[in-house]
């Protein structure tokens, strides 16, 4: 099963990413299972609406001689379906990814506070490239609660993107978790800084 099919919500006002032509991130990837561990696995239970947060999944390689070939995340819970027939699109965001301020090629941009580099033509999955034996990637997102109310937060570990290295914890199943908490429906106090932008009391 390729990661995406993992997680079929779009992720409404995010645009995921696509590789843009080139050459195939799946191109040539090699068949078979690799061990990898789940390091750590990090996301706040309590959240509060419009306060930011990060999401961090740290995963390791232990692998003796052999590098996976391509370390990827899919995590599924970002948004929900409403079942209502009455809306043309019945996706709703629970969590949004936060951008970042970048100027690309002289002209302002928002760019995705999610891994760097990892976006991927799959929906909800991200891609850090090859990882060597015993070495170890972070991926992490930035991202604010929009929407009040109990949340789960799915995640699953791949090998590649296109199906064929797998990767595999102890017990021979992808590494997997599952984050679940409560959005609360209170607005933060606010303040506005010395630089004009808005800051959330008692954050950093």
């Amino acid at each position: 099963m390729k990661p995406g099919s993992l997680a079929p919500a779009c992720l409404c006002l995010l645009a995921l990413g696509s590789c843009g032509g080139g050459e195939r991130q799946d191109s040539n990837e090699p068949e078979g299972e690799y061990k990898v561990q789940v390091v750590s696995a990090e996301f706040p239970s309590d959240q509060k609406l419009a306060r930011r947060a990060d999401l961090e999944i740290t995963v390791r390689n232990t692998e003796a001689s052999r590098s996976v070939p391509n370390i990827a995340v899919t995590v599924k819970g970002f948004d929900t379906r409403l079942e209502n027939p009455g809306l043309a699109d019945q996706g709703r965001p629970v969590f949004v990814i936060n951008g970042e301020p970048k100027e690309i090629g002289g002209y302002p941009e928002s760019k995705e506070k999610a891994p760097g580099g990892g976006e991927t033509v799959y929906n909800g999955t991200w891609a850090l490239g090859s990882l060597k034996p015993g070495a170890q990637k972070t991926f992490k997102w930035t991202v604010t609660a929009v929407r009040a109310g109990p949340y789960r937060l799915s995640y699953e570990v791949a090998a590649g993107l296109d199906g064929k290295a797998k990767a595999v914890s102890t017990g021979g199943r992808a590494p997997k978790g599952l984050f679940t908490g409560t959005v609360d429906g209170e607005p933060p106090d606010t303040r506005v800084g010395e630089d004009g932008r808005s800051v959330e009391e008692g954050v950093r």
